[in-house]
């Protein structure tokens, strides 16, 4: 390390040759910002997971625009729509069809441990809204309370979901009726909920029967091809009669969803802070490391000081310590951090797992706040008189 870090700055690694000099303290202190690295990559694994789980549903369906109740910041917040409103939009000339969606969550008890299920209420006949692995099986939905099953649904058995065929469905109780899931589909369990269940609108109106037909949560919209959906939102703003609806592209509905649960939602603000606090605690831990190194060995800069040498040669020395433990705490940091969101992503079933960007960004980080650290350490070596430390 000490050939490299000379070849690397040119000169002697003095930095480095102080680092290690005290080496449990050089322990301690790699270690320390590994811990931060570590709550940093814990809260940003949980934020990502939070984005992909919040656009993960959003997968299920194909649309051009949706039509959203004007309180709908979510896809499973706000009220319902009048299906009216569809057959205003059906009278613009770029809008082919358009389908109610419904949601909501149903309890399915299994004994020790009930499972929270998004369940959907779809039209088994318009299969062009749904994805196509989705829409492979939707026809199976004509049935009365037959239902398409989240086979990631956590708190189901794998060997259980592996199992549900046509031929070998799987009946159970739920909301006082018997529902039978006939096939499954990969979603997975989220933040509000365990997993996910798709149903006719017909069989979604048995389950609920305080709701209506003429009230879905959502109108999905599609547009002839070519139509361009920002201009057919504007039209259509225009033409139906509630100004007060949300009428945007589906795209948008997606990003204003994700856009809502970092920055609105308790949850989001909650792991933001977690990151900002992870990177506060990297930065006191090496600044504390750099100040005292800087105190332990101030009359030697004292000396180099009055030798002549500037503030940019002692600012290289302590910007290569910082730099060192930035780098290598940054190791066992990424290490630790990827073993611990793999096992509560196993444990969860959510998406958690190390990402290059989430690596990088937060190597990126660490170096950052590493030389500011280094940087704040160094002002008392600046202020001080070579002619006061002997």
């Amino acid at each position: 390390m000490s050939r490299f870090l000379q070849a690397l700055f040119g000169r002697l690694p003095i930095g480095w040759l102080q680092l290690t000099h005290n080496r449990p303290r050089f322990a301690a202190a790699l270690a320390g910002v590994a811990f931060a690295n570590v709550l940093v990559f814990v809260q940003l694994g949980i934020m990502n997971s939070m984005g992909a789980a919040t656009l993960r549903p959003y997968d299920f369906f194909q649309a051009d625009l949706m039509i959203s109740a004007a309180d709908a910041n979510a896809l499973t917040d706000g009220g319902n729509v009048a299906r009216q409103w569809l057959l205003q939009a059906l009278a613009d000339p770029d809008v082919v069809d358009g389908m109610g969606l419904f949601i909501a969550n149903v309890a399915w008890e299994r004994g020790e441990k009930d499972i929270s299920l998004t369940t959907f209420g779809v039209d088994p006949a318009k299969p062009g809204f749904l994805a196509p692995a989705i829409a492979a099986d939707i026809a199976l939905l004509e049935v009365q309370d037959a239902a398409i099953l989240d086979r990631l649904a956590r708190g189901l058995p794998k060997e259980e979901a592996a199992a549900i065929r046509p031929h070998a469905p799987l009946s159970f109780e739920t909301q006082g009726r018997t529902l039978t899931a006939f096939a499954t589909f990969a979603g997975g369990g989220g933040f509000g909920g365990d997993g996910y269940m798709l149903v006719s609108d017909q069989s979604f109106l048995s389950l609920f029967p305080a709701r209506r037909s003429s009230a879905p949560d959502h109108i999905l919209v599609a547009l002839r091809p070519g139509a361009v959906s920002g201009v057919v939102a504007a039209r259509l703003k225009a033409l139906i009669s509630d100004p007060t609806l949300k009428i945007r592209s589906y795209a948008q509905a997606a990003e204003e969803d994700l856009r809502y649960q970092q920055t609105k939602r308790p949850t989001g603000i909650i792991f933001g802070f977690g990151v900002l606090i992870g990177v506060l605690v990297g930065l006191v831990i090496v600044y504390q490391v750099l100040s005292v190194d800087v105190a332990d060995h101030l009359r030697e800069y004292a000396t180099f000081k009055a030798m002549g040498y500037g503030p940019r040669f002692f600012l290289g020395i302590v910007f290569e310590e910082a730099l060192v433990l930035g780098v290598l705490g940054f190791v066992p940091g990424v290490i630790v951090g990827a073993a611990i969101l793999t096992l509560m992503g196993a444990i969860t079933t959510l998406p958690l797992a190390m990402t290059p960007a989430m690596a990088g960004s937060v190597f990126l980080g660490t170096v950052v706040f590493s030389v500011l650290s280094g940087a704040i350490a160094t002002r008392r070596l600046a202020a001080a008189d070579p002619a006061d430390l002997f």
